[in-house]
């Protein structure tokens, strides 16, 4: 019913807290961080000790105790908790909003404030400063509220004579039910502790507002009327693939039917039990885990494994406890306190770890409540898509015994926690879905489109019957392309072209023997590092590259330096907002200005390769002398692998990413200093066709097989060929098979792609004669038609070649 929090103002967070993390951040740092994040306070004045010790908030919460058992309608113990507040608080006005259809926020009750105004009192959300509280999700404390420039003024509630406010969000399961207010006449400054015992009794009257009795909970949903049309909504991609199922979701949300506790020491007794019994079920999923196979899913669930014993995060809820709640409302409201605070930072980094914590708190309450670890009453269809606002990597595996065919998420990243667990399992993901779970309905039929980011629900029978056409093809398709797995990727004249794959993560080199494909081309190495809250040192990048090399056996592999920067931001290092940042402060010329950072990295690839030949290449080059500082730190680091005794590499091939088109002119002096060229066409086709990549409005404008780029590629082509240097393409080019017909039939021998992608690539190689392929891409290359694709799409159908 409530509005989900969704902050609009966000605090400012310091970098250097970042680097009190210890490892791969604990529990404790992370909710010390999100409760040390800075509240919105100002004001001056005397404060008033009211219920500011915990005697006091504890003679409080017995009183609401009894308040909440007493008899009588739920606006009735409503009105009596505003008369106790104002009361204990010493204030001369406490008043309860509550949420409404249509982000409204009406006055349900008060005390101080004139009688009429209640039920007419309303605000829209972030209108006036209780509407502000509401839109930010967090409390606000005012000496002089009426010189805040968001007061707002309403004559019939008699509030002109109050000059301090100070309220807070009443908040139940990430969603903002309504805000409880105090108000005094003389200027007030409210302390912290102050904030703390109204925050705790806006959790008791959450409870209330939640039991259904002061609004119909059936009120939001009535008043959308199109709750039952189809509906199409878009997110990100986080694992590709198709799926069509029954939505299960899974929102796991305990009534807390008492929060007042009884018995302190019989509560802490009940939470270390519990705390316990969740320690012992995450060991068992860690060790369900091991059956997945190596790779970073497995760190993530031994990560796991640390949050669950941390110390901090569980002193917290025990001191919770000890100022008088039970121990299902202490875990509520430490969880609600780190999920408000987490919200408003913007390390992406500490906001991927929410999901873990917020896992770990539901789990702890189920292991209180006695309720069962999967959230979801009666038995579960036999395949179905999983829908949740955001979920930890132990709540999937959760669902490991069962056919979970999709999962949609209102949260994550391709490098959450909780995508490559789900990777692991090859179940498409679509992330960032707005308002997901709260427009799927339980049981309603949505289809998951990993390919394209979007997620349909109630689609029509006729939509339905494609998407699962499509979905027996797809698997008709791979069926067929593991036939083709140990056969090479050779033309109908007999054409050889090498097939690679392109990687990021552990986890990814396992398609090496499920595909059949001759090595990596790309291993993209910054993309661990967004999964981490610090640099990694030597010995750990050492280590992670040496599992790399090992898990490729004889086959080769191709690392790119550091691509970090533009839309790779990593989370432990200082960055500033630029205009374009796809042209910005990126890749190389980070790896330039940051020497150590590259030297580092290029130490531990030296290091890791010890007796094996090492192929490393250089990101977005944009003139030769940049690759000549580059190879000169590359240098410099295997002199030092020398003198400090380390085995060196077998050999060093050193190579650079096409991507740059002020390079072009620059092939000649380029092509004698390197070993192998790569084109990225992802980067190379925005700065050659001054296309943003990430403009939705330009993504289908320009085509890759157009005259401009074709002319391109060949020059780079004959270049490479009289130079005698090996040539591959690594964009998401060689992953499709009409352009890679294309790559082919130019010139192109090594292609570099998804996993995905490859099976569909051999396949069309396998039934192409190359050099009648060759002699029509001449005759159509010159032609400047927007797009030669469906030229090459008819001769693909007229020439019997597989696409």
């Amino acid at each position: 019913m409530g509005r989900r929090v969704a902050t609009r103002r966000r605090a400012g967070r310091g970098r250097a807290a970042m680097n009190d993390l210890p490892g791969s951040g604990s529990a404790a740092a992370l909710a010390a961080s999100a409760a040390g994040a800075p509240r919105p306070l100002s004001g001056v004045g005397v404060p008033n000790p009211g219920v500011a010790d915990v005697t006091g908030t504890r003679r409080l919460l017995r009183r609401m105790r009894d308040v909440m058992a007493a008899a009588g309608t739920a606006q009735e113990r409503l009105d009596r908790i505003v008369r106790l507040v104002a009361a204990e608080m010493v204030a001369e006005v406490c008043s309860a909003y509550v949420m409404r259809a249509g982000e409204v926020l009406e006055l349900f009750a008060t005390e101080g404030l004139r009688r009429e105004a209640v039920h007419r009192t309303r605000l829209r959300v972030g209108e006036g400063l209780v509407g502000v509280i509401a839109a930010t999700a967090r409390p606000l404390a005012l000496a002089d509220a009426q010189a805040h420039p968001d007061f707002a003024y309403r004559p019939e509630t008699g509030e002109e004579v109050y000059h301090s406010l100070m309220g807070v969000p009443i908040l139940r399961g990430g969603h903002v039910l309504g805000v409880l207010v105090v108000q005094n006449r003389t200027p007030r400054r409210y302390t912290e502790d102050e904030i703390e015992v109204a925050q705790t009794i806006a959790m008791i009257v959450a409870e209330l507002i939640a039991s259904g009795e002061l609004v119909n909970p059936l009120e939001m949903a009535q008043s959308s009327s199109g709750a039952l049309l189809p509906v199409r909504l878009t997110g990100v991609r986080l694992n590709e693939g198709l799926a069509v199922g029954p939505a299960v979701l899974h929102v796991p949300q305990l009534v807390i039917r008492q929060v007042v506790a009884e018995d302190i020491d019989a509560e802490l007794a009940r939470l270390s039990q519990a705390v316990t019994a969740m320690q012992r079920a995450v060991d068992e999923l860690v060790a369900a885990s091991r059956g997945l196979g190596a790779g970073e899913h497995r760190d993530i669930i031994e990560a796991y494994r640390m949050f669950a014993e941390d110390r901090g995060w569980l002193n917290r809820i025990t001191d919770a406890v000890r100022s008088g709640l039970t121990a299902e409302a202490a875990v509520q409201k430490i969880r609600q306190e780190t999920r408000t605070r987490m919200l408003q930072i913007g390390d992406p980094y500490l906001r991927e770890r929410l999901s873990d914590l917020e896992d770990l708190a539901n789990r702890l309450q189920q292991f209180l409540s006695g309720g069962a670890v999967v959230p979801q009453s009666g038995p579960l269809p036999n395949e179905f898509i999983l829908v949740a606002p955001s979920m930890g990597p132990a709540e999937l595996l959760d669902y490991a015994h069962r056919r979970v065919r999709g999962l949609v998420l209102e949260e994550g990243s391709p490098t959450s926690h909780v995508a490559i667990v789900a990777r692991a399992f090859d179940i498409p993901v679509v992330g960032r879905v707005e308002d997901a779970a709260s427009r799927i309905e339980s049981g309603d039929t949505i289809v998951v489109d990993g390919d394209r980011a979007q997620v349909l629900i109630r689609p029509s029978e006729d939509i339905q019957q494609n998407f699962a056409e499509a979905i027996a093809e797809r698997s008709r398709r791979r069926a067929y392309y593991d036939t083709l797995r140990d056969q090479p990727a050779v033309s109908r004249d007999g054409v050889s072209v090498r097939l690679l794959l392109n990687a990021g993560l552990l986890i990814d080199l396992v398609q090496l023997a499920a595909t059949g494909a001759d090595g990596i081309g790309l291993f993209r190495t910054e993309i661990p590092l967004l999964t981490r809250d610090a640099f990694p040192g030597v010995a750990d990048q050492t280590a992670f590259y040496r599992r790399a090399f090992e898990q490729v056996g004889d086959r080769q592999i191709v690392f790119r330096t550091l691509d970090i920067g533009g839309d790779k931001v990593l989370p432990y290092l200082s960055h500033t907002a630029e205009d374009n940042p796809a042209m910005g402060w990126r890749a190389i010329r980070i790896g330039l200005d940051r020497p150590a950072m590259l030297r580092q990295q290029l130490r531990a690839l030296l290091r890791a390769a010890a007796g094996r030949e090492l192929w490393v290449k250089f990101p977005m080059i944009a003139e030769v002398a940049e690759l000549d500082q580059a190879r000169a730190l590359l240098e410099r680091e295997r002199r030092r692998t020398l003198e400090e005794g380390y085995d060196p590499p077998r050999a060093v091939k050193v190579g650079v990413m096409l991507e740059v088109p002020s390079l072009l002119w620059q092939l000649p002096a380029l092509l004698e200093r390197i070993d192998f060229l790569s084109i990225g066409t992802n980067d190379l086709a925005q700065f050659l066709f001054a296309c943003d990549r990430g403009n939705p409005r330009l993504a289908e404008r320009y085509d890759l097989l157009s005259a401009p780029m074709v002319a391109l590629l060949r020059e780079v082509i004959a270049r490479c060929a009289a130079a005698n240097v090996p040539l591959s393409m690594c964009g998401e080019m060689a992953g499709d098979p009409v352009d890679a017909m294309m790559l082919v039939a130019l010139g192109f021998r090594t292609l570099s792609m998804t996993a995905a992608a490859l099976g569909g690539v051999k396949a069309m190689i396998r039934s192409l004669d190359v050099a009648a392929a060759a002699r029509y891409a001449a005759a159509i290359g010159d032609r400047p038609d927007h797009s030669l694709r469906a030229r090459l799409a008819a001769y693909a159908r007229d020439h019997a070649v597989a696409l």
